[in-house]
């Protein structure tokens, strides 16, 4: 089975790091499996649907993992690693906290956007794995608590808030709000949205601008008028 880390992956027949042919076929498994748990959930899904669809040999995949919960569960994390990416790239150069969490939040509705399967993949995770489903978003709010602890330290956050608290909240609420903004919004034919509308990004900047700010007349960095 493959050890379930963000270090390079080994190869579950052999024990050994993947050549670079090795994960490239691996990753390969992995675009298949998000499209195929995407569109068939994981119950309708099979190990045969998704070497079909990533084009390599049924006994391929046994190289790479060991059953379709194992391949599930490299999805949910490989998932996990990319949209921490994404928002964790949006962010570099901000000049505060909030600004910080516009542009980190555009960096995870544009993963949204992108890659639908990430809210199917991860509902689907409470019962095939749920330590997967755990894992997923512990990784994300330890390091947003860890950037949200260090404005409170400038004093961009107020002092009071329970930092862990305050990214447990934030993160659900981006959760839901791309759900209902890029998932379930639909143009005439069907189609969802290429990126958020501006406007609601916006509306979301003010509200966490208003959550996180200190009790005082010191304008809070990346809110200046």
């Amino acid at each position: 089975m493959i050890v379930h880390t963000e270090d390079p992956p080994v190869s579950s027949a052999t024990g050994r790091p993947l050549t670079s042919r090795g994960q490239k076929t691996r990753r390969r498994l992995l675009e298949a499996a998000e499209q195929v748990f995407a569109e068939l959930g994981y119950h309708e899904a099979s190990i045969v649907k998704i070497t079909e669809h990533a084009g390599v040999a049924l006994g391929t995949f046994y190289l790479y993992f060991d059953s379709k919960q194992s391949i599930f569960e490299a999805l949910v994390l490989d998932l996990n690693s990319r949209v921490r990416h994404s928002m964790s790239e949006a962010m570099a150069g901000a000049s505060g906290r909030i600004e910080a969490e516009r542009l980190g939040f555009e960096g995870f509705f544009r993963f949204t956007a992108q890659h639908p399967a990430l809210y199917r993949v991860v509902r689907e995770a409470e019962f095939v794995s749920p330590a997967m489903l755990r894992l997923h978003y512990e990784r994300i709010v330890d390091g947003y608590q860890a950037g949200l602890a260090a404005a409170q330290r400038s004093g961009e956050v107020a002092a009071e808030l329970d930092t862990e608290v305050v990214a447990w909240a934030l993160m659900g609420a981006g959760e839901l709000i791309g759900m209902r903004y890029l998932l379930w919004e639909k143009d005439a034919g069907g189609r969802p949205p290429a990126q958020i509308d501006p406007a609601v990004l916006d509306g979301m900047t003010a509200f966490i601008a208003r959550a996180l700010r200190p009790d005082s007349t010191t304008p809070i960095k990346g809110m200046e008028r």
